[in-house]
């Protein structure tokens, strides 16, 4: 059964400020669903960019960045992989997830199957 990579982008500003309460409830319980289910196979948050570091290679030679990467609006704030039958139960999926966020959020997904083998 093919496994799909889910990026979550936000305004890393707006994340800042963190999820309610009320969201990490909401959000706990699709989790748990989707475990109970066997399509959650793993599943974070990631730090801000603040305390990333690009690694870059171009023309042979290797560069290190320390964050915060001013000049990205949208960020990667997480990730899920999921194993599902096919790319519509994936983005199913993935749009209960976009639900269980208030209307001040913006959030986009994008859903890659993982390359197999």
């Amino acid at each position: 059964m093919p496994r799909y990579l889910s990026l979550v982008k936000v305004e890393e500003k707006a994340a800042a400020q963190g999820p309610s309460s009320e969201l990490m409830q909401r959000m706990g319980e699709l989790i748990e669903e989707m475990t109970k289910a066997g399509v959650m196979l793993d599943t974070a948050g990631l730090t801000p960019t603040s305390e990333g570091t690009r690694v870059h290679w171009e023309d042979g030679r290797l560069s290190v960045t320390d964050g915060p990467f001013t000049e990205a609006k949208e960020v990667i704030g997480g990730y899920s992989i999921v194993q599902c039958k096919d790319r519509a139960e994936a983005i199913e999926w993935t749009k209960r997830f976009l639900k269980v966020h208030e209307d001040h959020w913006t959030v986009t997904c994008e859903v890659r199957e993982i390359a197999e083998g």
